[in-house]
């Protein structure tokens, strides 16, 4: 990896693609981007790609239809924090270390809540900028048979982002839909964000943003993408909520690690809670 690309000149980049991000009003506020990352760091990014065995399915909302007719999960993931990328090799481990200290850092989601501020005013209304939240950012995996039908968003979350990982612009049809609500109550397709390498959307959560996506099929090999999710974490019972998941996960994750036979994952278990909580 380059090593001129620390944290905080790419952190600074990031910033500067939400900035210039377009924005549009319909169907709901939404920001898409078209430059995240710099060229030569996006190359990083996708030789960088984990294998298979690396990533474990995913759970929640996102499980629904994400299941072939074999059982198989068409959905999984690895989550961007220290204690998931650990486990990988240190080539990989390098870039995927930086990319998710860029993901989580406080400029970036600084920038966002400036960016995305009407969609959060009309949810959170005036003092919407004093809201916390929690950065998310996981690395997904996609395979043919997966599907998301029409929804929004928990409310537990306050903003969604994706970034789309494709080597190429071959399958721009496999992109997220986002719904318009029509007044009988249909939810037709309104836009559809292309599935296109270093681009992506972001929109602030609320009951009107209905979005889904349309099956992957067998002409995908993988659907790769970054989601990055910054949850309310206002309250005692938002931030207990946010850092249990986390320390859930991390312990389901250490345990799949354990009866995986590479050698490579003998790693010591324990980790300091500075680490398991840093975000």
């Amino acid at each position: 990896m380059r090593q001129s690309w620390s944290v905080n000149n790419l952190t600074d980049f990031v910033v500067d693609s939400v900035q210039a991000a377009h924005a549009d009003e319909a169907p709901f506020y939404h920001l898409r981007f078209d430059r995240v990352f710099p060229d030569d760091f996006y190359v990083e990014m996708l030789h960088a790609m984990p294998v298979p065995e690396d990533y474990r399915a995913m759970s929640g909302k996102s499980k629904m239809g994400s299941r072939r007719p074999d059982g198989k999960p068409t959905r999984a993931k690895i989550d961007l924090f220290p204690e998931y990328i650990r486990h990988l090799p240190p080539n990989k481990g390098a870039v995927w270390d930086v990319a998710g200290s860029v993901l989580r850092s406080k400029e970036l989601e600084a920038a966002f809540v400036q960016r995305l501020a009407p969609g959060l005013k009309r949810r959170f209304g005036e003092n919407f900028e004093k809201v916390s939240l929690y950065p998310v950012p996981i690395l997904t995996r996609d395979i043919p048979g997966y599907r998301i039908f029409k929804h929004t968003d928990s409310l537990w979350k306050g903003i969604t982002v994706q970034f789309y990982l494709p080597p190429d612009n071959s399958t721009p049809h496999i992109g997220t839909i986002f719904h318009e609500v029509l007044p009988n109550g249909r939810k037709p397709k309104k836009a559809q964000m292309p599935f296109s390498p270093n681009s992506g959307y972001a929109f602030a959560v609320a009951d009107n943003t209905w979005h889904s996506a349309d099956p992957v099929g067998t002409e995908v090999k993988t659907r790769d993408s970054i989601l990055l999710t910054y949850f309310v974490d206002a309250g005692p019972w938002r931030y207990v909520r946010n850092r249990g998941r986390r320390a859930a996960n991390f312990a389901l994750n250490e345990f799949r690690n354990l009866t995986r036979s590479r050698p490579a994952q003998q790693t010591p278990v324990l980790l300091t809670r500075q680490c398991l909580f840093h975000v």
